[in-house]
């Protein structure tokens, strides 16, 4: 096969950038047609010159916005010094995110990746090798619960059980029992001799915004005390304070024995982690788990300046303030539009519209409105904007939302 020369290759990738996506990148992603080429705070520039709000947030992980200068001036800062070294050597960027992550929850361990799904499926192993190392080897097995999604490896997709996602991957990977949300009486019956843990996400994001009612975390709880199962929650999307509580988990007054996290916790930088107790976690010894880029000294920068930012006094409840006037306001859209909206759903700066119309069209729509906005199981519209938003911008994102709802409409004339 002729090989293109490199003068042809370098021809050939930007004459597809200009009219359309380059056949170079895997077709995996059904992706609109923009390219984005800046980012200033709430807004993302295409390389047309316009200007998005972006109530998408890369999907929860723009916690502050694009080029927030706290971000950029640590990631600038710790790139003039140093980027990797592996983790054959003591980090200290790692070692102090650690310790902030530890005081600020229930954890008194954290492992560092890259990845939620890498943080999920550090949690199963870990949950799994505590009953290992505890002399309770048979006990491998996790509940899980229908909705859910825990990320796109084999074990993270056998996790959620979503056929959708399982689909043309071979044999599902065997360890996990997939429940109905809220049927606690089903949990209990599930658990048997191989059952070692329960996972869950405090807010289904991806299945479609499904909060989780407190009182069924407070059962489930309850439940893995009991039964001597280890509780792991998965906060890759709503940690971080999209809720208005630092962790979601906390609005429930439990904590978990684990947790996985990542998206909010780099603010836009690959960053994953499972914080656990000491307890949960002493089944990992050196080479029973390990990350080559995990936790490096540009991550560890970035994810110490996002948590100076959220640990701030009243930003939290800044959030909080943010997300009850959203929330009142998409309620007023749904009294306006009751043939488009079916509800409203979510928790703090994590909110979903089930739609009538096809949300695909929806999202169309909004981004023709120059809003962003991300799509969900169950035909909702996800809408995640940066935690730090104005309210000048949120004012102007809802009335770009209305105007691209109201298309749909067969009430407005």
């Amino acid at each position: 096969m002729t090989q293109p020369t490199s003068a042809t290759a370098t021809s050939a990738a930007t004459s597809s950038s200009s009219s359309g996506p380059s056949r170079a990148v895997m077709d995996t992603y059904a992706r609109l047609n923009v390219v984005f080429e800046r980012g200033e705070g709430s807004w993302l520039i295409s390389t047309e010159g316009e200007r998005y709000l972006d109530f998408g947030s890369g999907i929860a992980v723009n916690l502050l916005g694009h080029a927030h200068p706290k971000l950029v001036e640590a990631l600038t800062e710790q790139a003039k010094k140093l980027w990797h070294t592996s983790n054959l050597y003591r980090v200290a960027g790692q070692e102090r995110l650690a310790e902030r992550l530890c005081a600020a929850t229930f954890a008194d361990r954290v492992f560092f990746c890259n990845s939620g799904a890498e943080a999920v499926e550090g949690a199963i192993k870990l949950t799994r090798r505590y009953h290992h190392v505890s002399g309770r080897p048979e006990r491998y097995r996790l509940i899980t619960f229908k909705g859910a999604f825990h990320g796109r490896t084999l074990a993270t997709i056998a996790a959620a059980g979503n056929e959708k996602y399982l689909d043309g991957f071979g044999p599902q990977m065997p360890g996990f029992d997939v429940l109905p949300v809220g049927d606690i009486a089903a949990v209990e019956a599930a658990i048997g001799p191989e059952t070692a843990g329960i996972l869950i996400e405090p807010v289904q994001g991806e299945g479609g915004i499904r909060v989780i009612p407190v009182e069924f975390l407070r059962q489930l709880r309850e439940l893995c005390d009991r039964h001597g199962l280890l509780l792991v929650f998965d906060e890759v999307q709503c940690g971080m304070g999209r809720t208005g509580k630092l962790f979601a988990h906390e609005w429930a007054g439990i904590t978990p024995d684990v947790m996985a996290i990542a998206k909010g916790i780099g603010g836009g930088f690959p960053v994953g982690a499972f914080l656990a107790t000491e307890e949960a976690a002493r089944g990992l010894a050196p080479g029973t788990h390990g990350s080559t880029f995990g936790g490096n000294p540009l991550a560890m920068a970035v994810g110490n300046a996002v948590l100076d930012v959220v640990l701030e006094p009243g930003f939290l409840e800044g959030v909080q303030k943010t997300a009850n006037r959203f929330k009142q306001e998409l309620a007023r859209l749904k009294d306006e539009l009751p043939d488009v909206i079916e509800e409203i759903r979510g928790a703090g700066l994590l909110m979903g519209l089930r739609l009538k119309p096809p949300v695909a069209d929806v999202v169309k729509a909004c981004t023709e409105e120059k809003l962003l906005a991300v799509s969900a199981g169950e035909n909702v519209l996800r809408l995640l904007p940066p935690l730090n938003i104005s309210e000048s911008e949120l004012t102007e994102g809802l009335a770009r939302l209305s105007r691209a709802l109201r298309r749909f409409s067969t009430s407005q004339s």
